[in-house]
């Protein structure tokens, strides 16, 4: 097995800067695909008239955002300065998206620190013209914590709606079997209950999601560099459930191409961005590494395994 690691590239700066030369794309430039009619663009989320050039008079029937919590391109900002920034990509996206969409917003609450950002990211959005649909929970299967606290295990994840967009049903049943009967119900003058109502011997979803496994180095799509990424199956479960086939899907950040890697799967085209060039060369070789292998990552080894073995400064710099 190899065993080709990288470091996180928010953390490791040298390493960073080093592979920015690998990149193709530089600032304000966009990388289309001619094959599925994705977009990749080194943009700025915050910046109109990038957002402007990304969609092309498009309009995206869902938005699937993962910011950075507290932190824009590697500076660690107040809760104040987070939110300001923020409300830029929230009015950018609104923009993009059709009158009947979805927003789906991953978002952190640090339980040491007043649970920010969420709860001023929630009265933010309150000056927008969304409608709320649901506060949805991801179980983690590893946390954090101290023997005197209860372990944080949980991802938060906000849904909001513009209109009245898609929602396909059938997406949010998960693979777990319904073992539980009760909660009995008079339909047609028979009493019955949940097991014999039900269109699935599956459950449902619901808003707190405890069957999606957090990605490591032993599994496929696993990116290595990449910090905090989110499943191809919760990225999976929001697209199917919120847009159709050939929808135009956006994320203003790409990081590791999860949303991008998903649209692929499921048909969509997926138009993301991504302020720094080293996160768009990850999403735009992940989808070739796709196409060509048909793995979604690279387990345990990664996007530069070549430029590595062919470099002796990248070697040192990583102890290979």
């Amino acid at each position: 097995m190899k065993n080709h690691v990288l470091p996180r590239l928010d953390k490791h700066i040298k390493l960073h800067n080093y592979l920015l030369k690998h990149c193709r794309l530089s600032k304000g430039e966009i990388w289309t695909d001619k094959t599925s009619g994705h977009k990749i663009g080194c943009l700025d989320a915050a910046d109109t008239s990038e957002i402007k050039k990304l969609m092309s008079k498009k309009k995206a029937a869902l938005a699937v955002h993962d910011p950075p919590y507290n932190l824009v391109m590697f500076e660690i900002h107040e809760v104040k300065s987070f939110i300001e920034w923020c409300r830029k990509w929230i009015t950018n996206t609104q923009f993009a998206l059709s009158e009947n969409s979805s927003l789906y917003v991953w978002l952190g609450a640090d339980q040491n620190n007043g649970y920010q950002p969420l709860p001023d990211f929630m009265l933010m959005m309150r000056d927008f013209p969304f409608q709320t649909r649901s506060f949805i929970t991801m179980r983690n299967q590893r946390g954090y914590g101290t023997q005197n606290n209860w372990m944080a295990v949980r991802q938060e994840l906000l849904y909001y709606s513009k209109g009245r967009p898609v929602f396909n049903i059938k997406a949010e049943y998960t693979d777990i079997p319904k073992i539980l009967r009760g909660y009995y119900k008079e339909v047609s003058g028979n009493v019955t209950e949940n097991l014999e109502r039900s269109k699935s011997e599956n459950i449902r979803a619901g808003n707190v999601w405890v069957d999606i496994q957090q990605v490591f180095y032993r599994m496929e799509e696993n990116v290595n560099g990449c910090y905090a990424q989110k499943p191809l199956k919760s990225a999976e479960r929001i697209i199917l459930a919120s847009s159709n086939e050939n929808d135009i899907i956006i994320d203003f950040f790409c990081h590791s191409g999860s949303t991008l890697i998903a649209s692929e799967l499921n048909k969509r085209r997926c138009y993301t961005i991504d302020a720094d060039p080293l996160y768009c060369e990850i999403a735009i070789r992940r989808l070739e590494h796709y196409r060509k292998t048909r793995e979604t990552g690279w387990q345990n080894s990664n996007p530069f395994e070549e430029e590595i073995m062919n470099d002796k400064n990248l070697k040192s710099l990583l102890n290979y």
